[in-house]
């Protein structure tokens, strides 16, 4: 399959109405369900719902035929206010250069 061929859905309507993308929307949402990810609870009074949307990205090979499709269902975390709907932020991020010197060092340290 080239690269021209493959349609990037950009509504959840083009999704369904292509299979790949709504088998793997189904995947998705069996993992979710599985790894239970979320509660339904009672929305609080005065609060907003937190909406979420569908990412849809082709994964290629080196050689640049498709791999597969990937979905994953976000939250709209932008329509959140600090300080009202959240009170503190955690966002790791490690280079893969840092964790291989950090490796390198456990190794000659030892």
């Amino acid at each position: 399959m080239s690269l021209k061929t493959i349609i990037i859905p950009k509504t959840i309507e083009e999704a369904l109405s292509h299979k790949e993308w709504s088998h793997v929307m189904d995947e998705e949402i069996d993992a979710l369900e599985k790894n239970c990810t979320w509660d339904l609870v009672p929305l609080p009074s005065g609060k907003k719902v937190v909406g979420c949307k569908w990412v849809y990205t082709p994964k290629y090979k080196a050689d640049g035929t498709l791999e597969r499709y990937k979905v994953r269902l976000v939250a709209k975390g932008y329509s959140q206010s600090f300080g009202i709907d959240y009170f503190e932020m955690f966002a790791p991020v490690a280079k893969l250069n840092t964790i291989r010197i950090l490796i390198a060092l456990a190794v000659n340290l030892e």
